[in-house]
């Protein structure tokens, strides 16, 4: 169960902990499991939203991530424990755009980030759709909630050498 209600600025996501098979040879956490613990925190603020399994089962539609932006920026280690937030940036009449941070929960330190945006998909076709009226008005609800925290700093980077 996550610890805030889904309109909280931001959404917070439940405590997780670093598992030890998740570490890699430099003993600290793989970066292919930074995705796993933001795409938990994603899914239960979703899930909060009515688009978790039973979405998919009664509507035939889900939301499908399009493209991810992940800074790191402080190692975790084995056994860290984390939560993830989760901020609505924006959405249209079919994407959702997310922004992340990942904190070590008892050092209180900003470990990473994450921006992504999302696609709502019909399940039968496979293809992108429009969102339903009633998940159109909890996203508006979200966004509001969240437009508080205004738009993050770390938001919208590119990704470049830059040349001195």
């Amino acid at each position: 169960m996550t610890s805030a209600s889904t309109e909280a600025a931001p959404f917070r996501g439940s405590l997780q902990t670093v598992k030890s098979e998740w570490l890699d040879y430099n003993g600290h956490l793989n970066m292919a499991y930074y995705n796993v613990l933001f795409d938990t925190c994603v899914d239960e603020a979703f899930i909060s939203l009515g688009l978790g399994p039973e979405y998919v089962a009664t509507r035939n539609a889900s939301f499908f991530t399009a493209e991810v932006h992940l800074c790191y920026l402080r190692e975790l280690e084995e056994h860290s424990p984390v939560y993830a937030t989760v901020q609505l940036v924006d959405f249209d009449e079919k994407r959702a755009h997310l922004y992340q941070e990942l904190y070590h929960a008892e050092e209180g330190f900003l470990s990473a980030t994450s921006e992504q945006v999302s696609l709502h998909v019909d399940m039968g076709a496979r293809k992108v759709a429009p969102w339903p009226a009633d998940v159109l008005e909890k996203l508006e609800r979200m966004k509001a909630a969240h437009a508080v925290l205004g738009r993050p700093e770390r938001a919208g980077r590119r990704i470049s050498i830059t040349r001195r």
